[in-house]
């Protein structure tokens, strides 16, 4: 084949790759939708999605070996505590494979709110989840208000508001 060829052949195998496909046409945010359901084992029993119908829940997906997952969770403890009377439920549902790993991050990271283990991954994938950490807000009437992906300093005062608008919603 000559180097023309090639190329040319390169060129086309380059742009057949970046065009959209069927999967990546479909909304990256599925809000709006019912939030998927969901029973997994957890440090205190079952945790069950349905359970918090009628209050508002951010969903975490989060990971022992993150860092920022670890930076999240001191925010997560205020924002249960400050707003939980109100109508906030905070569940974390840990994706490591093992639980022990979960359980030592647990120790060294206190926790005040509602833990569950997906160490297959299967709850994650039905929500999307892409990163590390990454939280879905879920409102009083089961549907997706909306996903997020990562966690910072300059997340918390956004998610914060997030919290607060959605609170005020029926």
């Amino acid at each position: 084949m000559s180097t023309l060829r090639w190329r040319s052949a390169l060129l086309a195998a380059v742009m057949l790759a970046a065009l959209p496909t069927a999967r990546s046409a479909e909304p990256a945010e599925p809000v709006g939708r019912a939030a998927p359901l969901f029973e997994l084992p957890g440090v205190d029993g079952p945790v069950r999605l349905e359970r918090y119908r009628g209050k508002l829940v951010y969903l975490d997906f989060w990971a022992s070996w993150c860092a920022p997952c670890k930076r999240s969770f001191p925010w997560m403890n205020a924002m249960q505590q400050q707003y939980g009377a109100a109508g906030l439920q905070v569940v974390a549902v840990n994706l490591d494979a093992r639980q022990d790993d979960a359980r030592r991050f647990l120790e060294a990271t206190p926790s005040a709110i509602t833990i569950a283990f997906d160490p297959a991954g299967a709850i994650a994938k039905q929500y999307g989840i892409k990163g590390m950490p990454s939280s879905a807000l879920i409102g009083r009437d089961g549907r997706l208000l909306a996903l997020h992906t990562g966690f910072n300093d300059a997340d918390r005062a956004a998610l914060e508001a997030q919290l607060k608008a959605s609170l005020q919603q029926p």
